[in-house]
């Protein structure tokens, strides 16, 4: 997948454990994972606004794009 989620990155960079952040923003540690570990489809922007919010970080830093398909010579 393209789009790569830094959350944990950015917990540790905090010493935020998961348990916090999750509650803190309101998700389950599950629905936590599922962001951590690129399994997840969407993000709502209220969600999005509210993990920038409590990590105190701007989106890019969460989200990265990376080109999966090899370049062609």
């Amino acid at each position: 997948m393209p789009i790569v989620v830094r959350i944990d990155v950015q917990l540790a960079r905090r010493k935020m454990s998961v348990g916090e952040f999750a509650e803190r923003v309101g998700l389950t540690p599950a629905n936590v994972a599922v962001l951590k570990n690129g399994r997840a489809k969407a993000v709502r922007f209220s969600t999005l606004e509210a993990i920038c919010r409590v990590l105190d970080c701007q989106p890019g830093d969460l989200l990265e794009f990376v080109d999966d398909e090899e370049p062609t010579p």
